[in-house]
């Protein structure tokens, strides 16, 4: 079950990186409801990453996924497809990047972050997480690498949790530092906020495009192998 792990490993820093949820989880622990909405977020980022999982899984069990099924190479085709979206994600992002001394911008949705309740800051957190197109290609292709290496679904499930967890420990984090640092913790949510709004597009190329090329090469692999 190691291997697998450290198979989806990648999938799971790369879903962490997500620079808009971890901004709008941060202007959220700034809000007057920061606690209540801070952890419906956080529930509800667990919850988009395991229901994108447990669908691909629920598929993949009527099915043989085992390797070189005619299942499996459709499961590689998928991937293709997958890092193929990721990397058109890249251009238009790239395309889309601010120029020289322009100010980045920001969905408008975060301008209602101060008015939203916990049960808007939960489904916003799981569509960011499983339905964010990023998120959800990774989510999938980890999925499958689990799903395809043919493990006892006890083990498939506690690789996925593992993922889970990795995935969300950028979510976790600036919630637990809220909780137990209180006031002190606004100068560092503050210094990420800033650093991740200036970056954020510079971050999100970079990850699109490595990943783009990973799902890529692991789908082409698959189906020449």
């Amino acid at each position: 079950m190691g291997s697998v792990i450290g198979n989806i490993l990648p999938e799971a820093v790369a879903v962490a990186i997500s620079p808009i949820p971890i901004i709008a989880l941060i202007l959220m622990l700034f809000s007057k409801k920061a606690r209540n909405n801070s952890l419906a977020f956080l529930v509800g980022w667990i919850v988009g990453l395991a229901a994108v999982c447990a669908i691909v899984m629920a598929i993949g069990s009527t099915q043989n996924m085992s390797a070189g099924s005619g299942a499996s190479n459709a499961s590689y085709g998928l991937k293709i497809i997958l890092g193929l979206l990721l990397l058109f994600m890249a251009y238009r992002n790239w395309k889309k990047r601010p120029g020289p001394g322009e100010q980045p911008k920001m969905p408008g949705w975060m301008s209602t972050i101060d008015t939203l309740k916990p049960g808007r800051a939960f489904l916003l957190a799981v569509l960011l997480a499983g339905v964010n197109p990023k998120n959800l290609a990774l989510t999938m292709a980890a999925t499958l690498d689990v799903v395809q290496k043919g493990i006892a679904t006890g083990k498939a499930v506690i690789a996925l949790a593992v993922f889970i967890l990795i995935a969300s420990l950028t979510i976790l984090l600036p919630v637990l530092i809220n909780l137990f640092m209180g006031d002190k913790s606004a100068k560092i949510l503050n210094t990420w906020k800033t650093w991740l709004t200036a970056n954020n597009s510079t971050v999100m190329f970079i990850l699109l495009l490595v990943f783009g090329f990973v799902l890529l090469g692991k789908g082409m692999a698959g189906l020449s192998g």
